[in-house]
Order: structure tokens, then sequence, then C-alpha cells
């Protein structure tokens, strides 16, 4: 099999990537970001995804040998910084984008191991690496919980269900570029769906022992 990805789809994912990392960074009222650290959290949302893509496939990472990738990125996320302000209330827009951009990163990722042979369960890992890793990049700099771990997020389960779905679909005959396009909608629709209506999976919660028990019931 052999397909490549439009370049113009790698930068559109890039610039709403670098957008959204900026406003959610500019928006991050108990960390002290000046412009440089918005820049920076915006470039690992845009890049991250793609870099960490990359380096599981073993290829040169397109983020560095590309100049449009890091341009694209880093003008998104100065125009983040700008406009943050403006949307400061708007918090609907940065989930809907981050929803967005795992759908593209995980669509991206999961047809590139496609397209280098790799099979079905790795093309997955390599789609839902690519679709979360921007946004843990950013979650480790900023030293918050890393969001795709959260109850109630179902960060992951948005990401493998899209690129599990494109999988699926290529292997039927479809075009990549509209297994592609559903995708992004389900990874998108599971996402907001979870923010929505607070869809999460059973929280694991510490074991308590019979002996615990019996000394708590004893005390009250």
């Amino acid at each position: 099999m052999s397909f490549q990805v439009a370049l113009w789809i790698q930068l559109l994912a890039a610039a709403l990537g670098g957008l959204q990392g900026a406003l959610f960074a500019a928006g991050e009222r108990q960390r002290r970001l000046d412009v440089l650290g918005v820049l920076v959290i915006g470039l690992a949302v845009a890049l991250g995804g793609s870099l960490l893509r990359d380096v599981v496939l073993d290829q040169r990472p397109v983020v560095i040998w590309e100049n449009w990738y890091l341009l694209v990125a880093g003008a998104a996320a100065v125009l983040g910084t700008v406009l943050q302000r403006a949307l400061a209330r708007v918090n609907w827009l940065i989930i809907l984008l981050d929803a967005v951009v795992m759908g593209l990163f995980g669509a991206i990722g999961a047809s590139k191991a496609l397209s280098l042979g790799v099979g079905a369960a790795g093309a997955l890992v390599v789609g839902v690496i690519g679709a979360i890793g921007g946004g843990m990049l950013r979650d480790i700099i900023l030293s918050v919980p890393i969001s795709f771990l959260h109850v109630g997020t179902l960060y992951a389960v948005a990401a493998g269900a899209g690129a599990g779905v494109l999988i699926a679909l290529v292997a039927l005959g479809v075009p990549v570029a509209v297994a592609g396009l559903v995708c992004v909608g389900v990874t998108t629709i599971l996402r907001l769906g979870a923010v929505r209506f607070g869809w999460t999976f059973p929280e694991q919660r510490p074991g308590v022992s019979k002996k615990r028990q019996v000394a708590e019931a004893g005390g009250r």
C-alpha cells in the first residue's frame, strides 16, 4: 500500500495545534507564562504528536526537516496569543480545536503507518500517539496532570476509535481521504461527547483491606 497525506492537511493540523496550544497556555492563570512560554506550548501541541509519531516509525521527523511546519505552527501560535483575550470566554472553542486536532493527527499518524507497511494493531498505536502526543507534551511542560489519564476525558479512547475506524475503512477499500474525514469526525464527536455528557470509564480507587474495614467499623 502506498499513499501520501497531502502537505496542506498536515500544515492545517499543525496550524490548528499551534493555535489551540497557545490559547490553552495563555489562559493558564495559575502559571505565569510570558509570550515565549505561550509560543513554546503552542509549538509543542502543533509538532509534538508528529515528532513522536516519526520517532516511533523510525522516520526522520518531518517537523525538523521541513521548514513549513515550524513556520506555520509558529505563526498560528502567535495568532493564538493575540486572540486569547478576545476569546477568553469562549472555552468551548479550545475544546473543539483540541478534539479536531486530535482527529487530524490521529488520521495522519495511522495513515502514515499504513503507508509504511505497519500492521493494523501497530498503525492504531501510532495513530493514538500522533493524536495525543502534542497534548501530552503540553501537560508535561506545564507540570499539570496528563490529560489522557484523567477520568472522564476519554482522550485515548476517542483517538483510538477514530484511528481504528480509519484502519478498518482503508482495509475495506475506502479511499484514504474519506477514511481520514471519518476518523476526524469520530474522534471529535467522542471527545466532545465526553465533555458534554460526562462519559467516563469507572474510576480506579485504592482497595481497602478487610482488616481496615473492620477497624473502621468498630470505631464508629
